[in-house]
């Protein structure tokens, strides 16, 4: 159940990146820094159904991945009827930091993460707080 505040339900995003170490320090940045609910998924075969699950406000989705990459991920997500329209923001380490923004309709960040331009992007793809839904 997500969190609530005078009304308003913290915002939830989604990190999908097989590298628990970054996913974790994503999620810390957004979590304590940000004031978002974030749910971590380390398998990228897991990753439909962890959003599934979750419902997520936004999804924060890593490109260069074993087994299944962001983009075949990201074509699952879109093909989903329930989270067709959920933002996704990959971060990949296959860019400089210089190419992050949007290419070719998608928006991408580059590892590492620089912890404002992180916020700044979330914030303005996501707000912190939602109304509650009785």
């Amino acid at each position: 159940m997500p969190a609530v505040y005078g009304g308003m339900a913290k915002s939830k995003i989604l990190v999908v990146d097989d590298d628990p170490k970054l996913s974790r320090l994503v999620a810390t940045i957004l979590d304590r820094v940000g004031g978002y609910d974030v749910i971590e998924e380390n398998r990228p075969f897991a990753a439909l159904a962890t959003a599934r699950q979750h419902r997520p406000d936004l999804i924060l989705l890593d490109v260069d991945m074993p087994g299944k990459d962001g983009g075949a991920v990201s074509r699952e997500l879109a093909e989903d009827v329930a989270l067709s329209k959920v933002p996704v923001l990959f971060v990949t380490s296959l860019i400089s930091s210089s190419e992050s923004g949007l290419h070719n309709g998608a928006r991408y960040l580059a590892k590492p993460v620089n912890p404002q331009l992180l916020l700044d992007t979330v914030r303005s793809l996501c707000p912190r707080f939602q109304a509650k839904v009785a």
